[in-house]
């Protein structure tokens, strides 16, 4: 099996990529487009520069590697996607993907979002192209919330709906980096790495800025819709 986890930034992607990255029959790859979206959009992200010498920036290649086998032996593989690399970049490889959709309330995004890069617009947190991906490749979505609210139930009830086995080991993961984080975990995975498993349910809606309001209001209407089809 080969899951496609599309999300946007800052929506507990990274934690479920560990969760699954902890099972002894999953391979992970971590953003495996960010690179070529970087070289190819000209945008100035952190670490830009760093992002593609160190990783595959030729999307071609990299839709390759993915149409072929599952890496080191393991049985499954599971990809961290973000909506936003895939401008510009085709998409044939995801037929053949059980695809799973992560959503997470726009104002908590757009907050932690705003702590690691300022000033975020309405493309980079991702909404749009989530949904758009979601109508051209549907399936599972969940809700970043309802997971940190009961890790092993959400993560049960998934592994079921997309004929999976679940593994306790998704639970629960010693401290650190991973091997199969990109480079650019030393910028957003603070804290992620501090963790051991997911964290726990979240707390009242964060303030926002007048600005940053705007924003969330923009992002409310497609995280409903997507939200209606969620487990």
């Amino acid at each position: 099996m080969k899951i496609a986890m599309w999300s946007g930034p800052r929506n507990l992607s990274t934690a479920m990529m560990y969760a699954f990255g902890n099972r002894a029959d999953f391979a992970a790859w971590d953003e495996p487009f960010y690179a070529a979206y970087l070289k190819r959009s000209g945008i100035d992200h952190p670490m830009r520069d760093e992002i593609i010498a160190r990783h595959d920036a030729d999307s071609v290649s990299v839709s390759a590697q993915i149409a072929g086998p599952v890496p080191d032996g393991k049985e499954h593989w599971y990809m961290k996607h973000m909506g936003i690399h895939m401008e510009d970049t085709p998409l044939d490889w995801a037929e053949d993907c059980v695809n799973v959709h992560l959503i997470r309330h726009p104002a908590r995004v757009i907050a932690s979002y705003a702590a690691k890069r300022e000033n975020p617009s309405f493309w980079d947190i991702g909404f749009q192209q989530q949904l758009e991906i979601y109508e051209r490749f549907p399936g599972p979505v969940i809700d970043s919330a309802d997971i940190r609210r009961d890790p092993e139930g959400m993560l049960r009830k998934l592994c079921d709906v997309i004929g999976l086995e679940f593994d306790p080991a998704m639970l629960s993961w010693q401290a650190g980096p991973r091997d199969f984080d990109g480079v650019w975990a030393a910028h957003w995975y603070g804290a992620v790495h501090k963790s051991t498993g997911f964290a726990r349910a979240e707390g009242v809606l964060p303030e926002l800025s007048p600005e940053a309001q705007a924003l969330c209001d923009q992002a409310m209407p497609i995280y409903a819709e997507l939200g209606a089809k969620k487990l």
